[in-house]
């Protein structure tokens, strides 16, 4: 061949090799791989097994291996061809760049590179919340708006309206951070954030509890980056980031929903079925069989598809999903939506995956009950649950019958059997019903409820009691935005009203009640009282983890004290609307050789050798002396 000839042969050869990968470039964009859940994953984790979800079109109809010496463990495909769920075992997988193969007849028609990563430091070994912390409630999209270019987006449906009461108003991720100081200054030091993911309904869709896609941040609210910034800021002010998971249910706009990998991914009944809400079915021996499955396998709503947590494909992905976020955002912990509406053996099996890899993770499940007993069954290791082979595994539960209390105790101005302050104390006298009694938290109201301060008229002497009273009793207390400047709403009104914007969000609002100066007089005497109480229980370890002695109230006065080895605080609340003097040999047992009481409210002193006069309805925290 001659000089030419090669030359051109060269050039076939190098045409033939440009063709070739360009043909399998092709290929592999026409792959139609359009989602990898979860996006990646880190190394080292404790449960080695990780279960990988491939979606496209036709997907199932290749087969799968992996580079790296990784071991493929388990291929389930189901009755839907457009999804492949691949369990691979990264025990001895090191942090790296895998590559999936995808073939057909032997022959890689393409390849998916899936990255390991390296995970924090000392990450299994997070520390939670717990009772010395104080959990500062947000909605976001009613807590500030911080970046208004965001607040609407091309990918999702509803658009901002402020105008509209239950519309989008822009609040966001940003306005959070922008206000970090601000709840600090309250004696916060956690925050929990009602759900941040996609919820791409058509409307109110701002309350984002209809997710539509589980490992994507709303752009509404900001990019998964923005999340991963809120939590890195809040660190640096020593402040812990709460995610609000739910196990429950996902939207109906959900992606999943438009193509099931299962028919039986979610419950399904030949007519819409909606859940009788009655959660005591699940415990009740006497319940019928259909009164249980309707409450665990109807919708919440008909927005809201219920998950079938019985379905092993389901329950690995929401196991995995919740540990993703954790690893990925850097959480301190779960508050957990609608906890007992999901699969009894799921949910807890759920609980043990996220506690088993983080264990000092804590967990707060929404468990809306009006008994102790039927809260209580659902506290990790409750002596009730066992009576029935039955561990949740949940941490903490949140204290419905002491909010249901508070909701009328202070227009109870006189102590009878079952009113007023008897109300306060019957609810503590059944704590020997829970596993840990430390580890339940209190709340006058949360985002669906009526605020505390709509249901008393603005009432400071009634707030100051209910706040004295959270901020001293066991447990962890919550306080929910704009509670702490008086803010008002009734949940007959609408979900609306309850979740009004915080002034001085956003940019042209009339008043900024962030700053002292923005704040009527009346708002700074909420904030001021706030303020005081929460950053004083920040310092005082008798109301976090002491033992708690109380007294049976008389005349509408109760009086408790909590205390350690080292400190003792005196509590008295008068719920009537005289002065009572109350003699203090009746408390010898938790007084015994303190003298004075320093109120750390008002700094007054104290004699403890005689009798103390209190105001009607007012309230005294003494640190004794």
């Amino acid at each position: 061949m001659n000089k030419f000839g090669r030359k051109q042969s060269r050039k076939n050869a190098f045409i033939k090799k440009i063709t070739l990968f360009l043909f399998f470039m092709t290929l592999t964009i026409n792959a139609q791989i359009d989602k990898i859940e979860p996006p990646f994953w880190y190394a080292g984790m404790h449960n080695p097994s990780l279960q990988i979800m491939f979606y496209g079109k036709d997907i199932a109809k290749y087969e799968v291996s992996v580079s790296n010496e990784t071991k493929i463990v388990d291929i389930k495909k189901t009755e839907n061809p457009n999804y492949i769920f691949v369990t691979i075992d990264t025990k001895n997988t090191p942090v790296t760049d895998l590559l999936f193969s995808f073939k057909n007849k032997n022959k890689i028609v393409f390849n998916r590179k899936y990255s390991i990563k390296q995970r924090r430091e000392n990450s299994a070994q997070r520390k939670s919340f717990d009772a010395s912390d104080m959990l500062y409630l947000i909605m976001p999209d009613r807590f500030a708006n911080g970046n208004p270019s965001n607040d609407s987006n091309k990918a999702t449906v509803e658009k901002h309206n402020r105008d509209l009461p239950g519309g989008r108003h822009g609040g966001d991720i940003q306005g959070i951070i922008n206000n970090l100081d601000y709840i600090s200054s309250l004696g916060a030091t956690a925050i929990w954030s009602t759900p941040l993911c996609e919820d791409n309904d058509a409307a109110y869709s701002y309350h984002t509890y209809a997710q539509s896609d589980v490992y994507k941040i709303d752009p509404r609210y900001g990019t998964n980056e923005d999340y991963v910034r809120l939590a890195s800021e809040m660190h640096k002010k020593d402040l812990k980031l709460i995610m609000d998971y739910v196990t429950n249910h996902w939207g109906i706009e959900h992606w999943m929903m438009k193509d099931l990998p299962t028919k039986d991914w979610i419950h399904q009944f030949e007519n819409f079925t909606q859940t009788n809400h009655k959660r005591s079915t699940i415990s009740d021996t006497n319940a019928s069989k259909i009164d249980t499955q309707i409450c665990l396998d109807g919708w919440f709503v008909s927005s809201m598809p219920d998950l079938n947590q019985a379905n092993p494909l389901v329950l690995n992905y929401l196991k995995q999903n919740a540990i993703w976020w954790i690893e990925y955002a850097d959480l301190d912990g779960f508050r957990v939506d609608t906890y007992n509406y999901s699969d009894p053996k799921g949910i807890a099996e759920w609980t043990k995956a996220v506690t088993d890899e983080y264990p000092n993770f804590n967990i707060v499940g929404e468990i809306w009950m009006h008994n102790q007993a039927q809260m209580a069954y659902w506290q990790k290791d409750s002596k009730i649950g066992a009576i029935q082979n039955y561990n949740s595994n949940l941490p903490s539960v949140m204290d419905f019958t002491l909010h249901d209390a508070l909701e009328t105790v202070f227009n109870e101005d006189d102590g009878t059997w079952d009113k007023g302050m008897t109300k306060i104390y019957d609810n503590f006298a059944n704590d020997f019903l829970y596993p840990n009694p430390d580890n339940i938290l209190v709340f006058a109201e949360n985002h669906d409820t009526s605020r505390f301060n709509e249901l008393y008229n603005n009432d400071i002497k009634k707030y100051q009691m209910a706040m004295a009273l959270l901020a001293t009793v066991r447990g962890i207390p919550q306080l929910y935005y704009g509670t702490e400047i008086g803010m008002r709403g009734e949940k007959n009104k609408g979900d609306a009203d309850i979740r009004q914007d915080f002034p001085g969000g956003w940019i042209g609002d009339e008043s900024n009640a962030f700053l002292k100066e923005g704040r009527t007089e009346g708002q700074n005497q909420y904030y001021d009282f706030t303020s005081k109480l929460f950053n004083w229980r920040k310092t005082n370890e008798a109301v976090h983890f002491g033992k708690m002695t109380h007294y049976i109230p008389e005349n509408n006065v109760y009086v408790y004290f909590r205390y350690t080895n080292s400190k003792t605080v005196m509590v008295v609340m008068n719920n009537s609307n005289d002065n009572h003097t109350i003699k203090t040999n009746r408390f010898q047992e938790n007084i015994k050789t303190h003298k004075t009481g320093k109120d750390i409210l008002t700094e007054a002193s104290y004699d403890l050798s005689n009798e103390i006069t209190i105001a009607g309805k007012s309230v005294l925290i003494l640190e004794l002396q």
